[in-house]
């Protein structure tokens, strides 16, 4: 049987040098045509030792390549890494003179199995109506600012909250914003109590099941179940620490930043990236509206 058109893969091998970092051909095994799709997770063999990688695309063949080393095993069928993700990577490596495998152990947490073999959640029933401005109405274009959001609009906005403001709840009318429109937004905090009043605040706002958190401390079953929520389009809505960042929301309305100052939001491992500036390299990417907010404001968001 002569080879299909698209019987090769370009893989994103998981080494951490410098100079493999790129895409690597593989040949696709008739076995494995249906599985290795885009964004699934597979091993392959590279320098004489099965490595993990990435499906970045599927690619032709050329008579010139007949000697393509062939996919080992596709580690499973979920496309988990977003093709916006794996942009972004690429960005996030560029700037902070890294490699994509790095940024990538960062953007997609580890698989667990039993976990993802389970029953999607159903996504939540019915529109989310367009929220009042409340507690924006008491800053310089706020009002607007929710507004823009809730028309589908893209609006960039850095705000120093007033002392003692409840800026959970003018977060969670942001996100409620964006969602009215049918998109999708984004929340990153420097710690899970940031987090955790970031929670209260959008079931509040959203309702339930409208919204998943994403941090470390959810131990490795919960995390890659909220994960795959966000992947699978089922939240719109996710909130969480500085990987939190990468979330692979669907139609990305809205990234947020709380308090961008805080050294908890860079990340201490290579390449070091800092969450704010991953989402304004996102949001820059993905054309949607950033809102940069905390009690004071620092020299990189002015």
């Amino acid at each position: 049987m002569p080879p299909s058109a698209t019987d090769a893969a370009r893989v994103l091998v998981d080494v951490g040098l410098a100079h493999l970092d790129r895409p690597f051909d593989y040949a696709v095994p008739p076995e494995w045509d249906d599985a290795a799709r885009p964004g699934v997770r597979v091993r392959v063999r590279f320098a004489g030792r099965r490595r993990a990688g990435y499906v970045l695309e599927r690619v032709s063949r050329s008579g010139a390549r007949a000697d393509l080393a062939p996919i080992a095993r596709v580690v499973s069928d979920e496309p988990v890494l977003a093709p916006e993700v794996a942009e972004l990577a690429r960005r996030v490596a560029d700037h902070y003179a890294g490699t994509r495998a790095d940024v990538l152990r960062l953007a997609v947490p580890p698989r667990h199995a039993r976990t993802e073999a389970a029953a999607a959640r159903r996504a939540p029933e019915g529109d989310v109506p367009a929220p009042e401005p409340g507690g924006w109405t008491h800053y310089p274009e706020g009002a607007s600012f929710v507004t823009a959001l809730t028309d589908g609009g893209t609006p960039r906005a850095v705000a120093t909250m007033r002392p003692g403001e409840n800026w959970p709840d003018l977060l969670a009318v942001a996100a409620a914003a964006v969602a009215s429109s049918g998109r999708g937004a984004l929340l990153v905090a420097p710690d899970t109590k940031d987090v955790a009043r970031l929670d209260a605040a959008l079931s509040a706002q959203l309702g339930p099941d409208r919204h998943v958190l994403l941090h470390a401390d959810q131990g490795p079953s919960a995390r890659y179940r909220r994960f795959l929520a966000v992947r699978r389009g089922q939240v719109l809505i996710a909130a969480g620490t500085r990987s939190a960042a990468y979330a692979p929301v669907h139609r990305l309305g809205l990234v947020v930043v709380w308090d961008d100052g805080d050294d908890l939001l860079a990340e201490p491992r290579a390449p070091y990236p800092h969450a704010r500036d991953v989402a304004l390299m996102r949001a820059h990417q993905q054309g949607c509206g950033v809102l940069i907010a905390g009690f004071s404001r620092t020299a990189e968001a002015h």
